[in-house]
């Protein structure tokens, strides 16, 4: 697949099954994230894998968040099946250091860069992927499970496994609306 093709045609897709990226595809996924921008060599970034049983320990972290925020019941039910949607999810972290050139803001960007770039090589090696959010990504709960301190935050689950649909198109946008020159 030719790079610019990928880049201009990118398009997340949630229905994702069996077999997730492994061995040489999984570390090209990796290796694409580690080359990320990178200010002043910080390496800002730490790439927690589930899959298989660890899809469940997922699972239980985002339930017990959900279940100390006193969630209704249903709220519960999805973010306890939120992880199963995909056989592989990469929960991407922004671990600052502290550095007078390099603020906080900057390392997050480049954990979200770290991001792109691991969809974008799944993509390239015939995987797919979706960058997920949401607010039990800052919940304390979520925080302590994965260790983060300081200024450190998640900045995605990258859910990643195999196409099980067919992309729709990806939307024409009006360069006019975004662009403007100086």
């Amino acid at each position: 697949m030719d790079a610019l093709d990928l880049l201009l045609n990118r398009r997340s897709i949630a229905k994702l099954s069996e077999p997730a990226p492994e061995g040489n595809a999984l570390e090209n996924i990796i290796r694409a994230g580690l080359r990320a921008p990178d200010h002043a060599g910080l390496t800002p970034w730490r790439f927690v894998i589930a899959q298989g049983e660890g899809l469940s320990k997922l699972s239980d972290i985002l339930v017990k968040a959900a279940e100390a925020e006193q969630s209704e019941q249903s709220v519960v039910d999805k973010v306890k099946n939120a992880p199963f949607r995909a056989p592989m999810v990469i929960t991407v972290i922004a671990k600052v250091t502290e550095h007078e050139k390099v603020p906080a803001i900057e390392q997050h960007l480049s954990a979200g860069c770290a991001v792109q770039a691991m969809q974008m090589a799944a993509v390239a090696q015939g995987f797919q992927g979706f960058w997920r959010s949401g607010k039990w990504m800052f919940h304390p709960e979520v925080h302590q499970a994965f260790g983060l301190e300081g200024e450190d935050e998640i900045v995605g689950f990258l859910y990643l496994g195999t196409p099980n649909c067919t992309p729709m198109k990806v939307p024409e946008r009006d360069l006019t609306k975004f662009v403007e020159y100086l």
